[in-house]
């Protein structure tokens, strides 16, 4: 049998798909090289097409928080799809999800679900509009809320990856409706909220950003947010499709102990399915058509096999609260392990991390916003990844992501990471 290696089949890729993958950051462009192509995973480990074994540090960029094909849910998914895959018709697995989240998450009365972390900012964002009445919004740059119109200015991570920061078919009007200014940067907020009093829809953060590497909320900064959208009536989003039920059985909101008004979530929620929702207070979801007049639908939301994943996973991280601690002490092992080795090697460095959630940035400032993200020496975050992907350790190809760890990972895995980043350092520097 002829069996075509990650080079053949980026090849034979990019006659079909538009530069040969099917979503940016996979065509390692920020790292230089070929893209590996996979066809298995189990555990923490990856198996490429040409027979490599990698630990694996994405976790299929988040949702696989306890490991590929993990078996009850394999099995969950197996017992549901003889069923059909999809209705386009309520079932109670929809109703059973919706509950088991609202008893997880603080400030949400009304979930809907959707397809994807995109599709959910993109909605919430637009019952924030409905509700207000009012078009403007402030993002963050380099936070990155999916690759709807309105989010793609200065979005970080893959955009941040390809150098694009001006996007073609984002119209002057939306972007003019897009207010940005720097993570952890409380002034800019209150000053452009002065500036557009009465203007401002929403302010839409990543609670603990993960799209310029992991950077932490200042003390105070999300606080203070809080108080402004208290005191002149704007929707608080927090964008939880990396962190809802990866930080804490509740997501950030609980961790921080900081009330949103909307939450969106991706990533865990599917257990690797293309999941999203968007839920919150009931007096703004009540919104939602057909509710309200605030129009969302979808064909293949809530379908049965996406359901049965997501209430599976999601039951056994409610059930057993261990795991995520588990998870946040291997984080923390892994972290200071690297920083030993980081620390010896004499470059200048900086490791963020909070909770299964880390980035290491080769500079000598600290990390806390796009800028210090790409001001660090990303030349050699380049050479690090090869280096690492030399001796069979997967890093997310980009300086611009966060790392996700997997509670799969063993600590003899996490022992070799730092073995590996020990020999990297010596070659690379």
């Amino acid at each position: 049998m002829n069996i075509e290696t990650s080079k053949q089949l980026f090849e034979r890729a990019q006659q079909s798909i538009p530069g040969g993958v099917n979503s940016p950051v996979r065509a390692f462009k920020s790292v230089g090289g070929t893209p590996l192509f996979i066809g298995r995973a189990k555990g923490a480990y990856l198996y490429d097409a040409d027979g490599n074994k990698y630990i694996d540090y994405i976790a299929s960029w988040g949702p696989m928080i306890l490991g590929h094909a993990y078996e009850p849910l394999v099995k969950a998914i197996q017992e549901q799809a003889v069923y059909s895959t999809s209705y386009g018709a309520p079932t109670e697995l929809e109703i059973k999800m919706a509950e088991l989240i609202k008893s997880m998450a603080p400030n949400v009365d009304l979930i809907r679900m959707v397809s994807s972390g995109t599709e959910a900012c993109m909605s919430a964002l637009r019952v924030a509009r409905g509700f207000t009445g009012r078009n403007k919004f402030i993002k963050f740059e380099g936070c990155y809320h999916g690759h709807a119109d309105a989010f793609l200015v200065k979005a970080g991570s893959g955009v941040a990856t390809l150098n694009i920061q001006t996007i073609p078919g984002v119209t002057a009007g939306v972007a003019n409706d897009t207010l940005t200014c720097a993570y952890n940067d409380l002034a800019a907020v209150e000053k452009l909220v002065e500036e557009n009093k009465g203007e401002i829809a929403a302010i839409i953060v990543e609670p603990v950003a993960g799209n310029m590497g992991c950077i932490l909320p200042a003390p105070g900064f999300l606080e203070g947010i809080r108080k402004i959208c208290d005191a002149e009536n704007i929707i608080f989003i927090f964008d939880e499709v990396m962190t809802g039920f990866r930080l804490a059985p509740g997501g950030a909101q609980e961790k921080l102990g900081i009330d949103a008004d909307l939450v969106t979530y991706g990533k865990v929620i599917g257990g690797g399915l293309p999941v999203g929702a968007f839920g919150g207070k009931k007096h703004i979801m009540q919104m939602v058509a057909p509710l309200g007049n605030v129009y969302q639908a979808g064909t293949l939301s809530g379908n049965p096999i996406a359901m049965i994943a997501g209430y599976t996973l999601l039951s056994i991280l409610k059930e057993q609260p261990q795991l995520l601690q588990q998870l946040d002490d291997k984080t923390a092992y892994l972290k200071n392990g690297l920083d030993k080795e980081l620390a010896a090697s004499g470059t200048p460095y900086i490791i963020n991390h909070f909770g299964s959630m880390l980035s290491v940035h080769f500079s000598g400032h600290p990390v806390t916003d796009f800028a210090s993200a790409a001001s660090a020496n990303n030349e050699l975050f380049k050479k690090y990844f090869h280096a690492m992907l030399n001796r069979g350790v997967y890093l997310p190809p980009s300086a611009f992501e966060s790392w996700f760890l997997n509670n799969a990972l063993s600590y003899d895995d996490l022992d070799n990471t730092i073995k590996a980043t020990a020999e990297s350092l010596k070659e690379i520097l």
